[in-house]
């Protein structure tokens, strides 16, 4: 059964919502900023800011990280909100979760630097990683809502590009389809208080910027997913973007992908942002942290 606390946090994201298209793009940007401030990181998480290969980052590292290994990750935020100080919170709990230091990214948003802005970035850090002598086996990328689908568009990527593949990837809630196809867009909106169909067309154009909706690298719910390492795909029942997720999965099994979904009841778009305030959102992330700790640990 959901938690009261899921059903009070709801409430407060009807009156509160995070993407308001009526607002200017600062304004979107600073009300995300605020919104998420009312989840301080926790006091004994230390965070060391890095030029990684010319992406600005921060080394996020819960007591006891093992700094051979490494979790890559990029933020949501439809790529046009979100920041490092928007996700450290929760990149805190993942770095304790799995054992290892998070690389937080602050990539290029959109509408100023639209596709493949984004992605550029997230292979950048990557391959800044791997000349930090990270082993890419001992390396997880992960990211939420936009974020996940840059995930797999990264991963994606750097198959492409020879590079060594990462031991895993894991998703939040991922936004994998900019053409906006999902059926849930329209049969859960009346229940998902965070992710709007206006929102999320926004967010879409000011990435794409006249470009193909489904182009692969930036939609890869139309990439072929072949050859890319075992992946977590978390999602919330209530959410708009349900079946982005779902979809995902679908299509990372037919790919030969080994896959584990989880479909979280009654959750909203990325619960596991909400960390001590949310007890689904603890369990989740402690599930992130025990899937990345297993597929790392067999470092090269």
């Amino acid at each position: 059964m959901v938690s009261a606390e899921a059903k009070q946090i709801v409430e407060l994201l009807r009156t509160r919502p995070v993407a308001d298209t009526n607002a200017t793009l600062e304004e979107m940007r600073a009300g995300y900023e605020a919104f998420v401030a009312i989840v301080p990181m926790a006091a004994d998480v230390v965070r060391q800011p890095v030029d990684a290969g010319g992406v600005s980052a921060e080394w996020i590292s819960a007591p006891g990280a093992d700094a051979s290994r490494a979790v890559l990750y990029v933020h949501g935020g439809g790529y046009v909100i979100g920041s490092l100080n928007t996700h450290r919170e929760l990149c805190g709990r993942i770095s304790r979760a799995s054992g290892a230091r998070v690389l937080a990214l602050d990539y290029r948003l959109a509408p100023e630097h639209p596709f493949p802005a984004a992605l550029e970035d997230a292979v950048t850090g990557y391959r800044w990683l791997l000349g930090q002598n990270i082993a890419p086996g001992a390396i997880a990328i992960s990211g939420d809502s936009a974020g996940g689908g840059l995930t797999i568009a990264a991963l994606v990527a750097i198959r492409d590009q020879g590079l060594p593949m990462a031991a895993c990837g894991a998703v939040l809630s991922p936004w994998i389809d900019l053409a906006i196809t999902g059926e849930s867009v329209k049969t859960r909106a009346s229940i998902d208080p965070m992710v709007a169909g206006d929102a999320i067309t926004f967010m879409a154009q000011a990435y794409l910027a006249g470009k193909d909706a489904k182009t692969p690298l930036a939609s890869p719910l139309y990439a072929d997913l072949a050859g890319l390492p075992p992946l977590l795909i978390q999602v919330g029942t209530s959410e708009t973007l349900f079946d982005d997720a779902a979809r995902l999965d679908a299509a990372a099994r037919t790919a030969g992908m080994e896959v584990t979904f989880e479909a979280w009841n009654e959750m909203v778009h990325v619960f596991q942002s909400f960390g001590a305030l949310l007890p689904e959102a603890l369990e989740a992330t402690e599930r992130i942290g025990a899937f990345i700790k297993t597929k790392t640990s067999r470092a090269d």
